[in-house]
């Protein structure tokens, strides 16, 4: 079976599990049926336009943020499957094989089993601790069923949030099982590394759809301004973007990959502008006790500055390196 580790940024990432095959309609259980059910019904009201004040899309569009608010390390654990004695006697004898992907120049394969080890290890205390809560919560929601018309909504969103963390945490325990027994194996993939680079150097989706597939020289150029921007490890920057998360899919033929990747891009992308928001945030309090005539930055002690002053350096430097990776009209003719 293959994992996906994929760089959103140089310091986040997100593991996707690949399907195999869907099961048959009559090898599924339960609980399998359940939710298939329970997905079909939410499409159907994502588009049911006849329900009394609308209140079917309605909830469908509060239920989808509500989701995406969800970490993506979570959604990505949950693409693995539960870790069933089965599958622990073949990984034990070794006649299951599992491998992991990732873009060799945008991640060092060294940090591949530290990342692993965290997603495995780092919250399952919180995943069994919320599950939990969450199955403690569903009978203080019966009282709602009372409503009428409208299903008991906060019954069935404690009942999904204790599955989902039911689920994440059966995915780390497997990932945990694998690392114990030196599983999966780290294979970089160059399809990858084409993939990011592609990424990074055209604008849009079009645009790298009809641009030649980037070198192995252009790759590493690229990776390098990455690794420069990040100033010795102390910045976070993003490595992956939003739109090609569906020429990753499309590549890979996983299009569930997609909307996991898009949400991851989404995630981490907000947690940065935070942080950067919060730094704006400081220096307006220095501007504000700076002395007459001086801005924010000349209130600033040099360490601190130098730094600064560095870095926009490099990122200048970075954009004019990557501007002169892009071909020109003619190279594309």
């Amino acid at each position: 079976m293959r994992l996906f580790l994929l760089p959103v940024s140089t310091r986040r990432s997100l593991i996707y599990c690949e399907k195999l095959h869907e099961k048959a309609a009559g090898e599924r259980g339960y609980l399998d049926k359940l939710t298939n059910k329970a997905s079909e019904t939410w499409v159907a009201w994502e588009s049911d336009a006849k329900a009394p004040l609308n209140w079917k899309k309605r909830v469908t569009q509060m239920g989808n943020q509500a989701l995406n608010r969800i970490p993506f390390e979570e959604w990505g654990l949950k693409t693995l499957p539960a870790l069933t004695t089965k599958r622990k006697l073949a990984i034990t004898e070794g006649t299951e094989k599992w491998q992991v992907m990732y873009p060799g120049l945008y991640l060092q394969k060294e940090r591949v089993p530290e990342i692993l080890k965290k997603l495995a290890t780092e919250k399952q205390g919180m995943y069994r601790s919320k599950m939990i809560w969450s199955i403690v919560a569903m009978p203080f929601t019966a009282p709602f069923a009372l409503v009428p018309i409208v299903p008991n909504l906060p019954f069935f969103y404690f009942v999904y949030r204790a599955y989902s963390y039911w689920k994440a945490l059966a995915g780390s325990k497997h990932l945990e099982f694998l690392l114990q027994h030196n599983l999966p194996t780290p294979n970089p993939s160059t399809e990858l590394d084409e993939a990011y680079t592609a990424g990074l150097m055209y604008p849009t989706r079009d645009i790298s759809r009809a641009a030649p597939t980037p070198t192995q020289e252009q790759s590493e150029k690229v990776a390098n301004v990455v690794e420069s921007l990040t100033n010795g490890g102390k910045e976070d920057v993003m490595v992956l973007q939003r739109w090609n998360g569906k020429l990753i899919a499309e590549q890979f033929h996983l299009p569930d990959m997609e909307v996991e990747i898009e949400r991851a891009v989404e995630q981490v992308e907000q947690s940065i502008k935070a942080k950067d928001k919060l730094v704006e945030e400081k220096l307006e309090l220095e501007k504000a006790t700076a002395a007459p005539g001086q801005t924010a930055t000349d209130a600033l002690p040099k360490h601190v500055t130098q730094p600064l002053e560095e870095a926009e350096k490099r990122i200048h430097e970075a954009a004019e390196k990557i501007s002169h990776e892009k071909p020109s009209k003619d190279e594309k003719a």
